[in-house]
């Protein structure tokens, strides 16, 4: 194919995928979904298991081979810019009064299914071997399903907390301030497992790389944030926001090579630019870094969802496929929320409050699909169990949101029935009502 057939194809691909995902993106939104289950559910619709079973002939003119390079490309590209502005708003000061009870909620919610996933993953090697895992799996594919398992998507469970107009109340601050530490233990126990998992034909060692991974998140760290300060946001060379943000995307995508590099993924190296660098005075959010930021890594992440969408392979999902999924969308649900609501009861909050905390803790979404994603590159997965594990991820996120409405009327049932007015001779109750069953405890009484 020329060169010119094959700008052509992928303008017209690209155009299909931005309305195809968009436009599912809305229509989740208007059922009460978070926007990306309507643009995963576009991504696996446009691969080949669903138009390329159904239109095959439609499907190969409209994704030829020769376009998947640049596909790839830029979901590569959208993936560095929307994990550079994950890591610039995270933000653990927001632990505030709960800081202990957030600490214990993710570690729980964290070591509880990692525990479950990887032991799983020892004790049902046969079945795992039928999709095409090998028998004797190494010791990173063990902690990459316990990983599988663990992950809490942060950009889907904020905006969950956002639309059930949870963010002022003590759940809500506890789960995003908990999926928040989680992101950090998940990234950097992946970080070692792709370290592991990802040596073969690399031209150093997985402890030299280790070594140098550490070496150059210690120099980002330390010498990354005061240089990016007095380069962009000094006072002799303060910058037009525009050319800020273009030198700050290359420095991303400068970041995020070095640790592909090093056998890691671009995913570790765009997290730790955005950690790095600065916030305004006061600790607050640039405005005119954040918005292009959301802007460009929305406009262009449906490409990122048509990619993961060209590995799933529904046609190998055969009775032990569905059976494993069975089995891990329940384990992946009752550890989430069966630790998550344990660990914030033990914390101190009510009974309903820890219950929407688990609930919460449960939404899995991008996050679960980019670390699905590095493990398939980096052969911790075969296709056919990633095809398992992306529709758990998609049913977990889909079942978030009735769950959540499931708690409200668990609380409602199990609110005391007002008393009836008393007469004046009427003796007061001896007993004042419980506390647990009452709606979301407002962030005033955090302290």
């Amino acid at each position: 194919m020329s060169p010119d057939a094959l700008v052509g194809h992928f303008v017209g691909a690209s155009a299909l995928i931005l309305v195809a995902a968009h436009a599912a993106g809305w229509l989740a939104r208007r059922l009460k979904q978070p926007y990306i289950v309507g643009q995963l559910t576009a991504g696996i619709a446009l691969g080949p298991s669903l138009l390329g079973s159904v239109a095959p002939d439609a499907y190969d003119a409209l994704f030829p081979a020769g376009i998947a390079p640049a596909l790839t490309g830029f979901a590569q590209f959208a993936l560095v810019v929307f994990l550079f502005a994950v890591g610039y708003e995270l933000d653990l000061t927001v632990l505030g009064d709960r800081a202990r009870t957030a600490v214990t909620v993710a570690l729980a919610s964290f070591v509880v299914p990692m525990a479950v996933g990887s032991g799983g993953a020892l004790l049902f090697r046969e079945q795992l071997a039928g999709l095409g895992m090998p028998r004797d799996l190494s010791p990173s594919m063990v902690v990459f399903a316990g990983i599988a398992l663990s992950i809490t998507a942060v950009p889907v469970l904020t905006a969950i907390v956002r639309e059930n107009g949870l963010s002022r109340t003590v759940p809500g601050i506890v789960a995003v301030s908990a999926a928040g530490l989680l992101d950090v233990i998940g990234w950097t126990v992946l970080a070692g497992t792709m370290l592991d998992g990802d040596g073969s034909g690399h031209a150093l060692a997985w402890p030299w790389r280790a070594v140098l991974g550490i070496g150059f998140t210690a120099l980002m760290l330390v010498a990354g944030r005061p240089l990016l300060r007095a380069l962009l946001w000094g006072t002799r060379t303060r910058m037009e926001p525009s050319l800020r943000l273009a030198l700050l995307i290359g420095f991303a995508l400068g970041s995020a090579w070095v640790t592909h590099w090093l056998g890691l993924h671009v995913i570790f190296g765009a997290l730790l630019a955005g950690v790095v660098v600065p916030r305004e005075e006061g600790g607050t959010l640039d405005p005119e870094l954040v918005r292009p930021l959301h802007d460009v890594s929305s406009l262009l992440l449906p490409f990122f969802f048509v990619v993961s969408g060209q590995s799933v392979a529904l046609n190998s999902m055969d009775s032990t496929g569905w059976l494993v999924l069975a089995v891990v969308t329940v384990l992946a649900v009752t550890t989430k929320i069966g630790s998550g609501t344990v660990a914030a009861r033990r914390g101190g909050l009510g009974r309903d409050d820890a219950r929407t905390v688990g609930v919460l803790l449960s939404a899995r979404g991008l996050t679960e699909l980019i670390a699905l994603n590095a493990g398939l590159q980096a052969g911790l997965l075969s296709k056919p169990l990633y095809t398992v594990l992306v529709f758990m991820a998609l049913t977990t996120t889909l079942l978030t949101q009735p769950l959540l409405h499931l708690v409200g009327r668990l609380a409602t049932r199990e609110r005391p029935t007002p008393e009836p007015a008393r007469t004046p001779d009427a003796p007061p109750h001896p007993h004042p009502h419980p506390q647990d069953g009452t709606a979301p405890t407002p962030v005033a009484d955090l302290g």
